[in-house]
């Protein structure tokens, strides 16, 4: 017990020596505060540049919304349920690599919806809608100690926007209010390359030649961007289906450039808002800009998923280990993980000398008597049985007669008559038969079991029982 004690203590005591050593070695990591430098717009970031206002309010309204943090290409298979719209808001902290631009394209070749919300936008993610293209400039960068939620800093100069024209987009959107970090996108018609340059006489010649070198710079510098005629492309529809137009339409403009412009994709459409300011928590509930980021994000209703993948929160992990991620816990779980190994190792093996087993003694005193009885039955051992209740019963009259053992049998029985008042010569008789049988004279099984029951009868009689007398004395020892 002392010793099970003593690694109780021991165990206790290192329990709390590793937590204080975990206490005192853990550092907190301080949060990074947000900025429009590097800004998070995640909708997991409740800070000024997050985007989680707008993802609660879809929610809490009613509207299917979800975070996607699966990859493109499971956009594209053809298991489980589909979002109709992806939204991308800012740069996003895991880029796009070439192949997952290509898969997002093909998606919004299928019918899909694509808004895009930065101020500058993946190149590869806007290809041109037939002989147009879109390109973002940010005239005004955001400098160091910029606080977003300093509505003065980041809307300095900048006046209220109205739509540029009636569209979807722009329903029930008086003005909205942008930063002044707003990009200014361009719609760019590519011209064709069989006209002449302005100020020059070249032949057709030679225009062929410039037009063949212009392209080839232009396809160097555009590599990464899908090109229509390279499976992006729409399709010519026939005479009788109705025609959308190619070109981009830009829903609010500034003086500087289109701020919301969507344009289609196949038989989906593609939409970028040049200011991740309105969607943002710390503009969003400027003017109607709420209104705007519900136009743009709703589009035809279906799932609304926002890419939480290139986020930087895809599913990679455990989320309750990641729940725990930065704090001790996970430490001390290994830690109790250890200990308790190294606890059952240790019971495993022996430590000290070897003790033998408890033995546990399951016998009763009967079953001696019924063995030695079985076995003398067998043996016909009829006087061994005889001697052994007849010299019990013999020290018990020799000590109610007041005799030694060495009296003779006719003392004993005289002195035990005169005091109980039992058949002197009856009792002589017993004792003397008893005697003869223990000697070797002939008897058998009955006359042995005959003189056994007279011998207890007359130990009743006296009231000498040795079994009441041993119990007797056994519990008077015990009280003592």
């Amino acid at each position: 017990m002392r010793q099970r004690l003593f690694i109780i203590i021991t165990l206790a005591v290192v329990i709390i020596v590793l937590v204080g050593l975990n206490a005192a070695s853990y550092v907190k990591v301080e949060e990074t505060p947000d900025s429009e430098g590097r800004p998070d717009r995640s909708t997991f970031n409740g800070g000024a540049t997050g985007t989680r206002a707008l993802y609660d309010f879809l929610h809490e309204s009613g509207h299917q919304v979800t975070r996607w943090r699966d990859s493109t290409a499971s956009l594209l298979s053809l298991s489980g349920p589909k979002p109709e719209t992806i939204v991308i808001v800012g740069r996003t902290a895991i880029p796009f690599s070439k192949a997952e631009a290509k898969e997002l394209l093909r998606w919004v070749e299928t019918g899909g919806r694509l808004v895009i919300v930065d101020r500058n936008p993946d190149r590869r993610l806007l290809p041109q809608s037939g002989d147009w293209k879109l390109s973002a400039q940010v005239l005004h960068y955001p400098f160091g100690d910029l606080d977003p939620n300093n509505l003065e800093q980041m809307t300095a100069g900048v006046k209220q926007v109205s739509a540029s024209q009636p569209t979807l987009l722009a329903a029930s959107v008086e003005t909205i209010l942008p930063s002044r970090f707003a990009a200014a996108i361009t719609i760019v018609p590519q011209e064709r390359k069989n006209t002449s340059e302005q100020g020059g006489g070249h032949s057709p010649q030679d225009n062929t030649n410039t037009s063949s070198e212009e392209t080839s710079d232009e396809s160097e510098d555009t590599e990464d961007t899908p090109q229509p005629n390279r499976g992006y492309e729409i399709s010519a529809p026939e005479e009788k289906s109705p025609t959308l137009s190619p070109a981009p339409v830009a829903n609010f403009a500034t003086d500087r450039g289109a701020l919301l412009v969507d344009y289609p994709h196949g038989q989906g459409r593609i939409v970028l808002l040049g200011d991740p300011f309105i969607v943002a928590n710390n503009g969003i509930s400027r003017a109607d800009n709420l209104v705007l980021a519900l136009n743009v994000v709703r589009g035809g209703g279906g799932l609304i998923a926002f890419d939480e993948f290139h986020q930087g929160h895809a599913i990679t992990q455990n989320a309750l280990i990641q729940y725990f991620e930065g704090t001790p816990i996970l430490a001390l779980c290994g830690q109790f993980a250890l200990i308790g190994v190294l606890i059952v190792w240790s019971r495993g093996r022996r430590f000290g000398r070897p003790l033998p087993m408890p033995h546990v003694d399951r016998r009763s005193s009967l079953e001696f008597v019924a063995s030695m009885a079985e076995l003398q039955q067998r043996a016909r051992a009829h006087d061994l049985a005889l001697e052994n209740i007849y010299g019990r019963v013999r020290r018990v009259l020799v000590r109610h007669a007041g005799l030694s053992n060495s009296s003779p049998r006719a003392e004993i029985a005289a002195r035990v008559a005169t005091r109980s008042g039992l058949n002197r010569q009856e009792l002589e008789t017993l004792m003397r038969n008893c005697e003869d049988t223990i000697n070797g004279a002939p008897t058998n099984a009955k006359e042995s079991l005959r003189l056994a029951r007279r011998l207890r009868e007359i130990e009743s009689q006296l009231g000498l029982g040795t079994r009441a007398r041993d119990d007797r004395q056994n519990a008077e020892r015990s009280e003592l």
